[in-house]
């Protein structure tokens, strides 16, 4: 990863927060000509600085009535199950996001469902069937929001 100055963290910094900001405006807010900012960002893109560009959705348009976050403790910390489990993950529709934690839970699981039958059937079948699933707590989201600003180390 190359290492980036103040003009690539202002480009982050404006693109999380609006990543269809037009070139010339993104120039313009970070102080920088067109040009400069076509060629950072294609810079950020090359070096996966930037990971990609997403549209926030919102979850009741698509049928998502229920969030929830499921922690999962396996029934031991090898990379074997921790892999599979991992991928299992990934090829379930109704998980939004997940993490990989240290501490007494394995997995925080962030989950979209449409109701609460749907968020018991899913629990009881994408995770309680798991052999190498010990244990599972499941916490309903009231709300959720993304934080649009950045925090940067430089």
């Amino acid at each position: 990863m190359p290492r980036l100055d103040r003009i690539d963290f202002a480009l982050l910094r404006l693109l999380r927060k609006n990543a269809r900001l037009p070139n010339k405006d993104l120039a313009a807010k970070a102080g920088i000509a067109p040009s400069t900012a076509l060629e950072r960002v294609r810079r950020l893109r090359e070096s996966r600085a930037i990971l990609g560009f997403h549209a926030e959705i919102a979850p009741e348009a698509v049928g998502i009535g229920l969030q929830a976050l499921i922690a999962v403790r396996l029934t031991r910390h090898s990379r074997d199950l921790v892999d599979g489990f991992h991928d299992h993950l990934l090829r379930l529709p109704e998980v939004l996001a997940f993490y990989h934690l240290a501490g007494a839970d394995d997995f925080l699981v962030h989950v979209g469902v449409r109701d609460s039958g749907h968020l018991r059937d899913f629990a009881l079948t994408a995770f309680t069937q798991r052999p190498e699933v010990a244990h599972i707590e499941t916490r309903l989201i009231f709300e959720f929001r993304r934080n649009p600003e950045l925090p940067v180390y430089p």
